[in-house]
């Protein structure tokens, strides 16, 4: 992992590997860069990948804000200060959201935009059915204050469907890519799943003109399929690839197929 230091001397932690066109890879709530370990070994042969760790999460140093707007002007500075440019960008769950901020305040940086198990709004109101319960999310944050650790493996488990991967493939991922191998800070946790509480981006979405691939599993426990397919219908130029049988993290359940999928929408 390498450092990148804001101006006001918090570090962005993130991975690198690989000579190419940017590929930019935003992990989900709860988690670190380090779920993204085998994207950057099959992927770099082709692409400069870079995975940072959001504040708080990973290496990164902790925030004082944790709203979408924060963590992408975080992100935007980080990819100016790399100069980037020609960025392919893929997010995951909450990493998804944070990519159609950074899609909304930078699209000259983007040449793509990938969204896997992504939503516009987390939680349920009487406009939108295709969330978690509001009751339910207060119930997990109720769950992290008590028993963090326990509460965060419970968490990792939903991610995948009823057989999606054996046994020994999850003890793989527990012991690789879960939140128990780079736990973030509690505080960080907590305050991003406020942020997920409250964030809503529909009305945005239909003015994000850049090539989308929205990727959501069928079985998806965490993110209804449904808002997949919303995403999809929305956004101008976007695609959709549904994935019959796979939960919230098909790039772990499936990684050949996935990053397959992820290598031709980016060429």
């Amino acid at each position: 992992m390498k450092p990148w230091r804001r101006n006001d001397n918090r570090i962005l932690s993130y991975a690198a590997a690989g000579s190419g066109p940017p590929l930019v890879l935003l992990h989900g709530w709860a988690m670190s860069a380090t779920v993204f370990n085998e994207a950057m070994l099959e992927l770099s042969n082709e692409f400069r990948v870079l995975a940072p760790d959001l504040p708080g999460h990973g290496g990164s140093t902790a925030a004082g804000d944790y709203s979408l707007d924060a963590l992408a002007d975080d992100l935007q500075c980080w990819m100016a200060g790399l100069e980037l440019s020609d960025i392919r960008l893929l997010g995951w769950s909450m990493g998804g959201q944070i990519a159609l901020r950074l899609a909304a305040r930078a699209p000259q940086r983007l040449s793509r935009l990938l969204l896997v198990a992504t939503t516009p709004r987390f939680v349920i109101n009487d406009e939108w059915p295709h969330g978690l319960p509001d009751a339910q999310v207060q119930f997990l944050a109720r769950g992290l204050r008590r028993r963090f650790s326990a509460t965060l493996d419970d968490f990792f488990a939903r991610q995948f469907a009823t057989d999606e991967v054996s046994d020994q493939r999850l003890l793989q991922l527990q012991q690789q890519v879960s939140p128990a191998v780079r736990p973030p800070q509690v505080e960080a946790a907590l305050a991003a799943l406020e942020t997920l509480r409250f964030s809503d981006q529909r009305e945005s979405v239909a003015t994000l003109a850049v090539p989308t691939l929205v990727m959501h599993g069928e079985q998806d426990a965490i993110i209804p399929v449904a808002a997949g397919r919303y995403l999809a219908g929305q956004l101008p130029e976007s695609r959709l690839q549904l994935l019959p049988g796979l939960g919230h993290a098909p790039f772990l359940s499936r990684p050949r197929d996935s990053f397959q999928l992820w290598r031709e929408f980016c060429r």
